[in-house]
């Protein structure tokens, strides 16, 4: 497994459209686990593939019972409720933060590194997550669903008088 170099914000490829993954063979089993790897390394919630420059429908994330979920050519399928204004950040966007308002729940239908389909469901940051990837494939990132980005100092400055304002 190697730990990949993740694009950032201003790199043209992460406003393309990722591509359909159609061979389920060695090359996609090492794209995930170098995703994995990749993630585990950096500490993050979740990667797209197209975040280490592979246009590929391809995404990772970890769950709420902290195991990885390998999603290839994934669709959200379902959502319900919202969370309002939940804090996000992006490994694409480093050290930036915003709040976003995204479903409270996510059901998202994909395929296993085998090629076989299933369905996923998480709440809370899992749905978060999901939806922030999946958005990934299509070019989006999700400064463009926040009002204002943050850096960490703002974010501490602003939680730390939110505090005292309690």
């Amino acid at each position: 497994m190697a730990r990949k170099k993740i694009i950032q914000k201003g790199d043209p490829i992460l406003s393309k459209t990722s591509h359909p993954v159609t061979n389920f063979d060695s090359k996609l089993h090492t794209l995930l686990n170098d995703m994995k790897d990749t993630l585990r390394h950096i500490g993050g919630a979740g990667l797209a593939a197209v975040q280490i420059g592979i246009l590929r429908r391809v995404v990772v994330v970890i769950d709420d019972q902290d195991e990885f979920v390998e999603l290839v050519n994934p669709e959200l399928v379902e959502t319900s409720e919202e969370q309002q204004d939940g804090l996000e950040g992006c490994l694409s966007i480093a050290g930036m933060y915003g709040f976003v308002t995204r479903p409270m729940e996510a059901t998202v239908r994909a395929q296993d590194r085998n090629g076989n389909f299933f369905t996923v469901s998480g709440k809370g940051i899992v749905a978060r997550c999901f939806c922030h990837e999946l958005e990934h494939l299509d070019g989006h990132l999700f400064d463009e669903h926040a009002d204002r980005l943050y850096t960490e100092k703002q974010l501490d400055d602003l939680l730390e008088n939110a505090e005292k304002d309690s």
